[in-house]
């Protein structure tokens, strides 16, 4: 009887060793497999497969003094971060204040505030700010030089909007808000197929969206992508059938990238493959990781 014992416990234990050595490796937390913790300093979150470091995108949303509180702001912060997740090229803070543009992120008493994001220690900008955002000056030109010294800055739809007030922000953009261009159904041309942000797309598409309009733009500063075809619409049409109205632009800011889109009002729009892949390239763009150089040029 105590050698079966014996002879049962041996068998048990070698059972178990053999199931132990083919389970399969215990996956790494979601925080470890990005890195996450690492975003505080730029290019801390380790590459997959051996890719380089990853970048650190700020996506940032102050929509306080906004007129609408529109409701694709929070979805399209998230499908932001899912592009950066999913591709492996960029881990994402999202922000809805503003304490954090600076090159020292501060409490709202105006002391220095630890870890987070702050201009110090991201690589670019994701914006959804809406109209006028409280910003002090210093912060305003931290804003600026952050640009200007070679970091990227993307900005989609109520972007556009933001800082009616503060000239030198609209021409670091490229443009400023004039209003409404039209709401419906309409053609976008594609006049720079070639570029990587929007050489997915056709040379005419349609899209049913409210797109904005653009003011105190020049086409000898920036390099118009897509253009809004005021002939594809009818009906109580204002619009001049000549007219230029840019929805997507690149441009330099000294040695800064930038990028604006007007795509997207619509909150499922922005779970169109087509709508991300534009922000994904547009990003990837900002942040040094495609090159293409901006080419002014006229109306195509």
């Amino acid at each position: 009887m105590k050698r079966i014992v014996l002879l049962t416990a041996l068998i048990v234990t070698i059972c178990g060793a053999l199931l132990l050595a083919q389970a399969p490796a215990p996956q790494q937390p979601a925080g470890a497999r990005g890195e996450r913790g690492a975003g505080a300093q730029r290019g801390g979150g380790r590459g997959r497969g051996g890719a380089p470091p990853r970048k650190v995108l700020l996506a940032w949303a102050d929509t306080r003094n906004g007129v609408s509180q529109h409701a694709f702001t929070s979805h399209a912060l998230a499908i932001v971060e899912r592009l950066g997740y999913e591709s492996g090229l960029w881990d994402t803070f999202i922000r809805t204040d503003s304490n954090i543009i600076a090159n020292t992120a501060f409490k709202t008493d105006g002391t220095p505030a630890s870890g987070g994001p702050s201009l110090s220690n991201v690589d670019g900008i994701f914006f959804l700010g809406h109209r006028e955002i409280e910003m002090n000056a210093k912060q305003r030109e931290e804003l600026l030089a952050f640009v200007r010294n070679g970091h990227g800055f993307v900005a989609a739809h109520t972007g556009l909007t933001a800082f009616e007030s503060w000239p030198e922000f609209g021409e670091m953009l490229g443009a400023q808000y004039e209003g409404h261009l039209y709401t419906g159904p309409a053609k976008v041309i594609n006049e720079s197929p070639a570029f990587p942000i929007v050489k997915h797309l056709g040379a005419e598409f349609e899209y049913n969206d409210e797109f904005y309009k653009a003011k105190t733009f020049s086409r000898d500063k920036i390099d118009v992508l897509l253009r809004f075809n005021p002939a594809s619409v009818t009906g109580n049409n204002t619009l001049a059938a000549d007219g230029d109205y840019p929805l997507a632009w690149v441009k330099k800011y000294g040695q800064g990238r930038v990028f604006y889109g007007s795509f997207s009002h619509g909150t499922e729009l922005w779970d169109r493959r087509d709508i991300q892949l534009i922000y994904l390239e547009a990003i990837k763009w900002s942040l040094g990781l495609t090159d293409a150089e901006p080419a002014p040029h006229a109306k195509r």
